[in-house]
């Protein structure tokens, strides 16, 4: 049954039922509402993966996840898209409360969440008694959750970890116990910010201007933030200068800041105003001024007197690669959504007197897209979950993954034709979220000069290539063709990082970014390669190994003098089994 009014244009001589049932709206249903668990066979296929012998005890609470993820979750987030949260800044008096209003379904998505979250410490807990790998699964809610909202996700996951981490290093018992209390439902609580940029600068750390003042064993704290998210938390992480300090990196220092004094009176920290943001808009972001804020330095208590030992921002910088995988990790979820959004439209969609996913070129994009996010995916499951984590390895995805966010969702809203470019339709929504992820936590210069320091500093490249080999390695037996094509790459990316490594300092920088980019290329192959071998030992099939073939075919072989237009029309010939294995659920 139609909610909707048959109209008298319903009628006219040209019209008649079957052009009508084109437009019938209940034949577009889009991503919410499925079970986003159950509809994704390369999920179910890297939990089966990473899992082994737990998978039995974990599948009926990811069936539950992704019914969750879905449904409620994915409804709310629109609700709080049209709705966003709103500051009380002053109340009756005239008084300064700065107070963030959430709005009614993010709570009710919070709550919800944080209860049955897979990372907090109860579930952690009852996962270990049943001899069950947690970490897994919490890669598996953060994939989920993201494709819902990933404002959300920063909500409730902006610095928790950082902040659990350096009070526990750091602050006081008294103040730890607090943030003890803060975190009880785990570090994805929604409790934490990072208050890091200011006006003078945003990647350019060493110019900001807040300052801190010693006060007993404390600090107070005074400066003004002109970017920061989660502005609804209790507890943040805010860097500052010690007086006296060089104006400079080594004279940063973070420092903690509670939305409490000790004595349970109002800190100084006041919200001029929330930004008016493109997307992420269940994320109140705004401009915090500190005033006389009382703070606690995390940083070794030798250095106290010092305001700092010279490592604090480095120190941050150690945690923040985390917090890199977890921008990537967003990126993964648009793109991913993207796809289930642009699967269902296609397939429903007809033009030309058959439905869009059975056009050769509307194949070839859907096929493409399909190929790249699973690669994507295979980037970022190994960031959180190979052993031991690369030194490049965040950089790396973050730059490749958060930036396929956007092309994904830009290619969705094309494949919808002008219905994507409406609010009313899904993807508009995504594109404007997916559009911050190339610039939470480093753009994609900033992640360049991080790879630049790990490869000069740390020899990071040479554990990188051993990886790509030992991944390479594991492709399914049969010469295809692909792991030889892998295996010269990354012989080719050695001898690359060499020679770059040999050019004028100022040229070396340049051609930072198309060798991040050789790099990030090289590590999917290697990695579809792995999967596809354990595919084949698994199951016996070869979904992976095409879609490893078709990555290596599109990102690291010559193309030719015909550029590729005589290659096997593999995307066409097997894109019931892309697709399929893609996505299940119509």
């Amino acid at each position: 049954m139609t909610s909707y009014l048959i109209e008298a244009f319903d009628r006219l001589p040209f019209g008649g039922p079957e052009k009508a049932r084109r437009y019938a709206t209940e034949r577009y249903q889009g991503a919410v509402g499925l079970n986003w668990y159950d509809c994704d066979p390369t999920l179910r296929f890297l939990m089966r993966r990473y899992l082994g012998d737990g998978f039995g005890w974990a599948e009926p609470r990811l069936r539950e996840m992704g019914a969750l993820m879905g449904g409620p979750i994915a409804e709310r987030a629109e609700e709080t898209d049209r709705n966003p949260p709103r500051l009380e800044k002053y109340d009756r008096w005239g008084r300064d409360i700065s107070e963030v209003v959430m709005p009614p379904s993010f709570e009710a998505a919070r709550r919800d969440l944080v209860a049955t979250s897979f990372t907090r410490p109860g579930f952690i807990a009852e996962a270990e008694a049943a001899g069950v790998d947690p970490a897994p699964l919490g890669v598996a809610w953060s994939y989920l959750l993201d494709q819902a909202d990933i404002g959300m996700a920063c909500a409730l996951g902006t610095g928790g970890d950082m902040v659990v981490q350096l009070t526990e290093m750091f602050a006081p018992e008294d103040v730890r116990e607090r943030v003890r209390e803060l975190f009880a439902a785990g570090e994805m609580s929604g409790e934490a910010a990072q208050m890091l940029t200011e006006r003078s600068g945003g990647s350019d750390l060493g110019v900001l201007e807040s300052t801190a003042a010693k006060d007993g064993d404390a600090w107070r704290v005074n400066g003004f933030k002109w970017f920061a998210s989660n502005a609804n938390g209790s507890a943040f992480v805010v860097l500052a200068k010690s007086e006296g300090a060089v104006d400079g990196v080594r004279g940063i220092a973070p420092f903690l800041v509670l939305r409490e004094r000790r004595d349970g009176s109002r800190n100084g920290v006041r919200i001029r105003r929330l930004k008016d943001k493109l997307g992420t808009r269940s994320v109140a972001s705004a401009e915090i001024e500190f005033t006389d804020a009382e703070a606690f330095l995390l940083a070794p208590s030798s250095s106290a007197g010092q305001g700092g030992d010279g490592r604090g921002l480095a120190r941050m910088m150690e945690l923040t690669n985390g917090a890199r995988l977890g921008i990537a990790m967003m990126g993964l979820g648009c793109a991913r959504r993207s796809l289930v959004e642009s699967l269902r439209y296609a397939r429903a969609r007809e033009a030309f007197g058959a439905a869009l996913a059975d056009q050769p070129l509307m194949r070839r994009k859907l096929a493409e897209l399909i190929v790249e996010t699973e690669a994507a995916q295979a980037l970022v499951f190994d960031g959180y979950l190979g052993r031991p984590r690369l030194r490049v390895g965040a950089a790396l995805i973050k730059l490749r993954a958060s930036r396929l966010g956007v092309t994904a969702a830009s290619d969705a809203i094309e494949i919808h034709g002008g219905n994507g470019y409406i609010e009313q339709w899904p993807v508009a929504r995504i594109l404007r979220d997916a559009q911050v992820n190339p610039i939470w936590e480093g753009g994609d210069n900033i992640l360049c000069l991080d790879v630049r320091r790990a490869v000069e500093r740390q020899e990071a490249h040479k554990p990188f290539l051993d990886r790509l080999t030992e991944a390479a390695r594991a492709a399914p037996p049969g010469d295809d063709g692909t792991a030889d094509l892998v295996g010269r790459r990354i012989e080719h990316l050695r001898q690359a990082i060499e020679k770059w490594r040999d050019l004028d300092g100022t040229v070396a920088e340049a051609r930072l970014f198309p060798l991040a980019q050789y790099m990030a290329d090289v590590y999917a192959a290697a990695l579809l390669l792995e999967q596809a071998g354990w595919e084949r030992a698994d199951s016996g099939g070869d979904r992976k190994a095409l879609v490893a073939r078709l990555y290596a075919r599109s990102r690291l072989a010559d193309a030719g003098p015909l550029r590729g237009i005589d290659t096997p029309a593999e995307d066409l010939e097997r894109f019931a089994d892309l697709a399929d294995g893609a996505f299940t659920g119509g």
